[in-house]
C-alpha cells in the first residue's frame, strides 16, 4: 500500500437491505482490491447458503452467523484504492440492533457513502421518521462526519429512471440539508451494486446521467487536518493475547502521535508503561498518527491493564476519567423515546469505544434545536426531537473529553431498548475525584 497517497476512513450507512454490503464488495472487485480468486471463492460460498446474489455482501460478512441471517454485524475492516486517495472502508450495519456498532463506526469516519435503495417504497421506509436512512444520517452529522455521497441504489430494479432517481434525490435532500448537510457539497450517485453499474465507469445505461461515478466521487474527498499537535488519546477497541508478543491493545489514534519507546499511561486502570513496538497492517512502523489503526506491545501489560473504552495517553497530560462521583454537561437531541427521558433515567452511553451505564442526573435546559435559545429551564422531561442541556453521572469510572478540545473523544450517544434514544457532545466536565 503506497502511503503518498492521502489516506481517509470511509463509513458505508443506511438502512437494511439497501445494498451497503454488496455495493462494498463490488467497489472493491472493482478497484482490485479484492482478488478474482477471492471473488470466486466468495461466489463459491454464496452458492452453498443459498444466496447466489450475495458473493459481494461475502467480502464482509464474513462471520457463519451473519452469512446465515444475512445482516451484517460487526464492522469489517477493507482497504482500497481509488486513483487519488487511498481508503479503510467501515462498514457499519444498517440493523436495528447494530446501532451501538455503528455508532463507534461513524465517530472514526472521515467521510460516508449514504446508501439509499431506489426501489419503490425501501427508500420512503428509510426516510420515514424511524427509518434507518434518517437515524444514520443525522447519527453521521452529530458525530462529525462532514462529507458525504449518496449513492441511489439499485438502479436495475428501478429500471434506470431518471424520474425515480430525481424523486429519491430531492426526497432524501430535504431530509439531509433538514439536519445541516449543505446540499451543494453533497453528490447525489445512481448506482448498482449488483449490476457494477456507475462504481468505478460510466454506465451506458443511464446516459441521463451527467456527474461523477461513484469512485470518482468518493476521491474529491478532502483530507481532514489530522490533529497531531494535541495530547495523546487513543481509545482501546480490544486487546489480544498473541504468542510470543504477549498482550497487543488495538485501536485507533484519535489526537497526538504515539511512538516506539514512548512512556505510556492507560485509564482508568492507570497503568503505565512503554511502547515496545506499533504494528498497522501486520506491518512494523515507528510511530502511528490521527486516524491509524493500530496494534502495540507494552512491556508487563495484562489484559486487565486496558480493555475495550479505556484510553491511553501520556503520563504528563493524561487522558481525563469522570468519576461516579462526578458529572458531564452534555447537549443532546432526543432520537428517539417511546415516552420521555426523565431525572433518575440509566441507559447505556456510547462514547468512543467505551459502554458505560451514566444517568441523567440532571435535566437543565431545553433548547430550539436550530438556534439555540432556551425555551425552558428544569423540565420535568424531554420528548423525541427536543434538545436539552443535560447532566450525566456514570455508574463507573469512564473516560470522557470536553467536545471544543478534543471533538473526536467528546460525542457520545445514548441507547436504550436495542435503539438509539440520544446523540450529543460533552460540555463541561466534572470529574468528581
Amino acid at each position: 500500500m503506497p502511503t503518498e497517497k492521502p489516506h481517509l476512513n470511509l463509513v458505508i450507512i443506511g438502512h437494511i437491505d439497501h445494498g451497503k454490503s454488496t455495493m462494498m464488495g463490488a467497489l472493491l472487485i472493482e478497484t482490485g482490491a479484492v482478488t478474482d480468486r477471492e471473488a470466486r471463492e466468495l461466489e463459491k460460498i454464496a452458492k452453498e447458503y443459498d444466496r447466489d446474489s450475495w458473493s459481494y455482501a461475502f467480502v464482509f460478512d464474513r462471520l457463519k452467523e451473519e452469512r446465515q441471517r444475512g445482516i451484517t454485524i460487526d464492522l469489517a475492516f477493507r482497504k482500497f484504492e481509488t486513483p487519488n486517495r487511498y481508503f479503510t472502508i467501515i462498514d457499519a450495519p444498517g440493523h436495528a440492533d447494530f446501532v451501538k456498532n455503528m455508532i463507534t463506526g461513524a465517530s472514526q469516519a472521515d467521510a460516508a457513502i449514504l446508501v439509499v435503495s431506489g426501489k419503490k417504497g425501501e427508500m420512503e421506509v428509510g426516510i420515514a421518521a424511524n427509518g434507518q436512512t434518517r437515524e444514520h444520517a443525522y447519527l453521521a452529522q452529530t458525530l462529525g462526519v462532514k462529507q458525504i455521497v449518496v449513492a441511489v441504489n439499485k438502479a436495475d430494479i428501478y429500471d434506470y429512471s431518471e424520474k425515480r432517481f430525481n424523486e429519491c434525490k430531492d426526497a432524501v435532500g430535504d431530509l439531509l440539508s433538514s439536519i445541516g448537510f449543505k446540499l451543494k457539497d453533497v453528490p447525489f450517485v445512481p448506482t448498482s451494486g449488483m449490476a457494477m453499474e456507475n462504481l468505478s465507469k460510466k454506465s451506458d445505461k443511464m446516459a441521463w446521467y451527467d456527474g461523477p461515478t461513484l469512485i470518482d466521487a468518493i476521491d474529491q474527498f478532502v483530507l481532514p487536518e489530522k490533529p497531531t499537535g494535541k495530547p495523546l488519546r487513543l481509545p482501546i477497541q480490544d486487546s489480544y493475547k498473541i504468542k510470543g508478543t504477549g498482550v497487543v491493545p488495538v485501536g485507533r489514534v484519535e489526537t497526538g502521535i504515539l511512538k516506539k519507546g514512548d512512556k505510556i499511561i492507560i485509564m482508568p486502570t492507570g497503568f503505565q508503561g512503554e511502547i515496545r513496538s506499533i504494528e498497522m497492517h501486520h506491518e512494523e512502523i515507528p510511530q502511528a498518527i490521527p486516524g491509524d489503526n493500530v496494534g502495540f506491545s507494552i512491556r508487563g501489560i495484562t489484559m486487565a491493564d486496558a480493555s475495550r473504552g479505556d484510553c491511553l495517553g501520556h503520563p504528563k497530560d493524561p487522558p481525563t476519567v469522570i468519576t461516579p462521583k462526578g458529572k458531564w454537561t452534555g447537549q443532546i437531541i432526543v432520537i428517539w423515546h417511546p415516552t420521555a427521558i426523565a431525572q433518575g433515567y440509566t441507559p447505556v452511553i456510547h462514547a468512543h469505544t467505551a459502554q458505560i451505564a451514566a444517568k441523567f442526573s440532571s435535566l437543565l435546559k431545553k433548547m430550539d434545536q436550530k438556534t439555540g435559545a432556551v425555551i425552558e429551564d428544569s423540565p420535568k422531561f424531554l420528548k423525541k426531537n427536543e434538545s436539552a442541556l443535560v447532566e450525566l453521572s456514570p455508574i463507573k469510572k469512564m473516560c470522557l473529553e470536553k467536545y471544543e478540545a478534543f471533538p473526536e473523544m467528546g460525542r457520545f450517544a445514548v441507547r436504550d431498548m436495542g435503539r438509539t434514544v440520544a446523540v450529543g457532545i460533552v460540555k463541561e466536565i466534572d470529574t468528581g475525584a
